[in-house]
């Protein structure tokens, strides 16, 4: 069975999912979405930790066979009146793209005097960046953003799916989850490793707002480091451009900055954006062949598998994921310890600021025992 013909049988990411939270980096302020009540739920709900406000349009069976045309008309007319927005985002569902309802007659209908970003999509795509694709489409049509930047997101978009094929939870037919390894034994070793004078890359390579736990991380290294007075023999790379990415993307990396700053972390090589983990790994690969081929360990997280083994495999490799289906891939790669930071996602919705880790907590813990 060739790549292209695998069928995943596992659970996998939704496109109307993905649309929604590109509509939260784009900075809309209501996300309408089309369907029935219950439609993405807890990502809709998570979402309003992170300042949007989501509504629905709540399809039930009659509208299944009537339509849902003048409720959506009605809710974004309500949604201007109750929240006051300078840009609306409207999302299509399963049920309502089936029925096919158009949505655009609907904003029509309306016509609310603000930008309208309208995205027609489905859970039934098997790559999920269709849903934020199709949502950048809309914005580059309503100038939300502008050419250039809309072909800078398709390159990445097209770079995280074959990651993912190649590497990822989408790689095989089945994929089990997994916790990984245990926390406390592997926090063991990189102070082991520390205390041996080894020198370590400590790599974050996250994903958008997930770095607010996983600069955590790096910053956990680097404080047992110092304690153990030997901080010299580590490099820090962290995919924290704030020149690069969508509104809201740009505003995680100028945090996460500010507050390694502010603990006295310097992050000596930049990698990227936020939103450029898929081909972080390739300048990874050149510093480390240029700069730091003799190097013993590498911590990385984020995406780890994104970063090309053929430099980093003579080091002992340490690897954080929030994906419980990604632990399998990483072993088979060559990462000799993995781990999961579960529940990453909602903890680092709605901040503004680094936040711990369980596997920062564990290492700040042996480190006082030690």
């Amino acid at each position: 069975m060739t790549r292209k013909e695998i069928v995943i049988i596992h659970p996998r990411p939704s496109s109307i999912v993905a649309a929604l939270y590109t509509l939260r980096d784009l900075n809309v302020d209501v996300a309408i979405m089309h369907g029935p009540p219950g439609c993405s739920f807890k990502h809709a709900r998570l979402l309003e930790e992170d300042g949007i406000h989501v509504v629905t349009t709540g399809l039930e069976e009659n509208s299944f066979v009537f339509g849902g045309h003048d409720r959506l008309v009605k809710l974004i007319k309500k949604s201007i009146e109750l929240f006051n927005p300078k840009v609306i985002g409207v999302v299509g569902t399963c049920a309502s793209m089936i029925i096919g309802e158009e949505m655009h007659e609907a904003v029509l209908e309306a016509n609310p005097d603000i930008p309208v970003i309208e995205v027609e999509v489905h859970a039934g795509y098997p790559d999920n960046t269709k849903g934020v694709l199709y949502a950048l489409k809309s914005a580059l049509d309503a100038k939300i953003i502008d050419h250039k930047e809309f072909e800078r997101q398709e390159y990445l978009l097209a770079k995280a799916t074959d990651i993912e094929k190649r590497f990822g939870a989408a790689s095989r037919e089945y994929l089990a989850p997994s916790r990984g390894d245990i926390k406390y034994k592997v926090a063991k070793r990189v102070i082991q490793l520390i205390k041996e004078g080894k020198k370590g890359l400590i790599i974050m390579n996250a994903k958008k707002e997930t770095g607010y736990m996983f600069a955590d991380i790096t910053l956990a290294v680097n404080e047992v480091a110092a304690t153990l007075g030997i901080q010299k023999n580590l490099i820090n790379m962290a995919n924290i451009d704030t020149m690069l990415g969508l509104p809201r993307v740009r505003q995680h990396a100028e945090y996460i900055m500010r507050d390694l700053k502010a603990h006295g972390i310097e992050v000596h090589e930049i990698i990227g954006g936020m939103d450029e983990y898929p081909i972080t790994g390739e300048k990874v690969s050149e510093l480390v062949k240029d700069k730091y081929d003799d190097y013993d360990f590498a911590v990385i997280t984020g995406v780890p598998h994104a970063i090309p083994m053929e430099n980093i495999k003579h080091m002992e490799l340490i690897s954080i994921t929030n994906g419980p289906r990604q632990v399998l891939p990483l072993k088979e790669m060559g990462h000799e310890h993995v781990l999961v930071e579960i529940d990453l996602h909602p903890k680092t919705l709605g901040v503004s600021k680094i936040v711990e880790s369980e596997f920062g907590a564990t290492l700040r813990e042996i480190a006082k025992e030690a």
